[in-house]
């Protein structure tokens, strides 16, 4: 129970942690796609996991009766979102040491496109704003990072909600052996003093 409580409280918090990171990097994506140019792998790899995620937290949280039922496949798929957004943020490592302020000489503004050194050189308005652009990667950066912790930890959750699911199972079960033993012992002693009864003892 507890467990089950914790679970759906981390869940909730996973909403936020994702719905945010994918406002960012749509930002990126959109900007991108409106100028006819492909999307960086170190944007798209975060950006589809984490709409990926946000999916897959609303289904468990929607359906969470299912979801403790097979608690072990749902703690399967986040372990499996864990390692997709440990991909994502090593693919996006390189904005980790970036500057901020002097981020027009970074460079990583060189696969920015439009919102990089490029953008700068056409004045185009998605690039006027280097510190935006890197403090919006930065913040990715780190939601993704928060994102591993969090879904390593519903997946705990989920095999805890597992655990105590089968102990409950299993306690049902001896109730209801229990209940039937004792349902037979009954109606054992009862058909002895029935049969007693039937067959009085003849005198000599």
């Amino acid at each position: 129970m507890i467990a089950s409580f914790f679970f759906i409280c981390w869940r909730l918090g996973q909403l936020v942690t994702l719905i945010i990171p994918i406002g960012i990097l749509s930002w990126f994506v959109d900007g991108f796609v409106k100028n006819n140019q492909l999307t960086p792998t170190f944007i798209l790899v975060l950006f589809i996991v984490s709409v990926l995620g946000i999916f897959w937290t609303l289904d468990t949280l929607v359906r969470h009766s299912n979801a403790k039922r097979s608690a072990t496949f749902v703690a399967f798929v986040d372990l499996c979102f864990v390692g997709s957004f440990i991909a994502g943020v090593y693919q996006l490592r390189r904005i980790a040491n970036a500057d901020c302020g002097n981020f027009r000489l970074d460079p990583l503004t060189l696969s920015l496109g439009p919102f990089g050194l490029a953008g700068q050189r056409a004045n185009h308005p998605l690039a006027q704003d280097s510190t935006k652009v890197c403090a919006m990667l930065k913040t990715s950066f780190a939601f993704g990072i928060m994102n591993i912790c969090s879904f390593f930890i519903t997946s705990i959750l989920a095999m805890l909600m597992h655990n105590h699911d089968d102990k409950e199972h299993e306690r049902s079960s001896s109730r209801r052996r229990g209940s039937h033993s004792s349902r037979r012992g009954h109606s054992g002693t009862r058909s002895r003093r029935n049969s007693s009864r039937r067959h009085p003892i003849s005198e000599v």
